[in-house]
């Protein structure tokens, strides 16, 4: 090899034992990897800067980590006079296959343990110039340990997912089996394949929210790593602000795209929208531009499994299930158009419809409720508008025992500080409207995400100034005031000033553990102390 090039590697090669030391210890340290974990370093990029000017010294960087656009965490070092003078044909065809041999024995040892590297690396070299940047990659793969993390996995499947309860995964294990789903290496990328898995794991988690939640979240994530990296990336070149927008390469510089791929792209959009309908909207508007009808359709029409659209004798309505999206247009404001839809409303959630959905609404009538902290949404104005009908609060209510699921948001504001849980705006008018619906108010409080979700903290402030402060009504406010979050601040305007008022508090409290009984004292006088001494300066009035 040449002498030059030599020299240039043993430098490099330097430094990269050097890290790969320290690199090796803090990894034996990590405390939690277990055997779906593919390994830690699979990546390597050097980076080879030319001097431009006598007075810019040539600069060499090694990349351990694929390098995001906003961040750079290389390790560098300044070059001699030999990079300038080398040739890219000696780099690319002396330096880089030394420096290939190399890197892959190592690759290939034992000697960093089972965590270390996975069994695939990817190796770039960059040399840049004054007019250009040329770029050579290459991968390298141990089947050996590809095959043992398949052996891995499918014992993972067996053992952990179509166990029956009360056999779960560790939460450890989500982020990486979620994308060993996603992994073509690994598992077939076939809706028929990945979803009973995914299925599975959801039905198990059930009985447990949170848990459900997290596992939600690593499946979505490792699905949009998918269709960006796998996908889209390569029919599409990467712009806007921090690459999160696409622009397709022209007709005949992309590769054809097979049936079972745009099959598997669609399905992971469709997974993708509920929690991120602008996601799945976007992959689809991509997947119309790459030639999918049933992109298109599921635009324009839905899955299919519920009627497009729908006509009332005082009211229209339409729907599309994979967009979450419902419109309903009041064609006279009275109660029996209002009572059409909210039928129609109903059916729909009976059938299966996303509860969370948004609405697109047509109405003359803009009422809202006195709550400050809900946004003034389409779907607020239109159960504000059904309020005013006495006659239709039973039928709202059916609608909000339909609607209301712990951890699911309408689609209603961008902005998460107002996502409101489904049937939020049903609960909240009618527990202003009549003491009838104090048990649905309790109940929608029981299962609110208090941590994601903060409408709910002024609704104790609507519900006094509606009730006032009331024996009947204390095990109410009680419930309104655990359901807020943690950051809500104490309520405005109480006056619990009466041994009556006093004891129906007590009483509302005396099953609460402690941490809950000194939330509701901070929230309904500023502090516990205080609470307590109106507390007994109230009852101390009946003796």
């Amino acid at each position: 090899m040449d002498k030059a090039a030599e020299q240039l590697l043993d430098q490099i090669w330097t430094l990269l034992m050097s890290i790969y030391e320290k690199e090796k210890a803090r990894i034996a340290g990590l405390k939690g990897l277990g055997p779906l974990h593919p390994g830690i370093m699979d990546y390597m990029k050097i980076s080879l800067k030319r001097s431009h000017s006598s007075w810019e010294p040539s600069e060499i960087a090694l990349h351990l980590y694929e390098p995001l656009s906003f961040s750079d965490d290389a390790y560098r070092l300044e070059a001699g006079p030999e990079l300038d003078e080398m040739s890219d044909d000696v780099l690319l065809h002396a330096f880089f296959p030394e420096w290939r041999s190399r890197v892959e024995a190592l690759f290939l040892s034992e000697d960093y343990g089972a965590h270390f590297f996975g069994y695939r690396m990817q190796l770039v070299m960059e040399i840049q110039s004054e007019t250009e940047t040329k770029v050579h990659r290459e991968d390298l793969r141990n089947e050996a340990k590809l095959e043992k993390l398949k052996q891995q996995l499918n014992r993972f499947i067996e053992t952990k997912v179509w166990k029956d309860p009360p056999v779960l995964p560790s939460e450890n294990d989500d982020f990486f089996f979620a994308r060993h789903l996603m992994n073509p290496d690994l598992m077939a990328q076939e809706p028929d394949v990945v979803e009973p898995l995914h299925r599975r794991l959801v039905e198990k988690m059930l009985p447990f929210p949170k848990r459900l939640e997290k596992w939600r979240y690593a499946f979505v994530s490792a699905c949009k790593e998918w269709a960006e990296e796998r996908f889209l990336d390569r029919y599409s070149e990467r712009t806007g602000q921090y690459e999160l927008e696409s622009e397709l390469f022209p007709d005949d510089e992309r590769p054809t795209i097979q049936p079972s791929e745009m099959a598997f792209f669609l399905y992971i959009a469709l997974q993708i929208g509920p929690k991120e309908p602008d996601t799945r909207k976007r992959y689809l508007d991509y997947a119309v531009l790459l030639g999918s009808e049933q992109a298109a359709a599921y635009l324009t029409e839905g899955s299919g499994q519920f009627a497009a659209r729908h006509t009332g004798s005082r009211m229209s309505g339409a729907c599309n299930d994979v967009l979450q999206t419902i419109e309903i247009r009041i064609g006279a404001e009275e109660e029996a158009a209002y009572r059409e839809a909210l039928d129609y409303l109903c059916g729909l959630l009976r059938e299966g419809f996303p509860r969370g959905y948004q609405l697109k609404l047509k109405s003359a009538a803009k009422h809202w409720l006195p709550v400050a902290s809900l946004a003034k949404s389409k779907l607020h104005q239109f159960f504000a508008n059904a309020l005013q009908y006495e006659a239709l609060h039973p039928l709202i209510a059916d609608y909000a025992e339909l609607a209301m699921k712990e951890f699911e948001w309408y689609g209603d504001v961008e902005s998460s500080v107002k996502s409101v849980m489904p049937g939020t705006y049903a609960v909240f008018g009618l527990g202003l409207v009549s003491e009838a619906y104090f048990p649905l108010v309790r109940r929608y409080m029981e299962i609110v995400d208090s941590e994601h979700q903060s409408a709910q903290d002024k609704y104790a402030e609507a519900f006094v100034a509606r009730h006032g402060e009331t024996v009947a009504g204390m095990p109410t406010l009680v419930a309104i005031v655990l359901g807020a979050s943690d950051t809500a601040k104490p309520v405005k305007g109480i006056a619990i000033d009466t041994p009556e008022l006093a004891e129906a508090l007590n009483r509302a409290l005396a099953d609460k553990p402690d941490h809950l009984r000194e939330a509701v004292l901070y929230r309904l006088f500023g502090s516990e102390k205080k609470g307590l001494a109106v507390l007994k300066q109230a009852a101390s009035l009946r003796s």
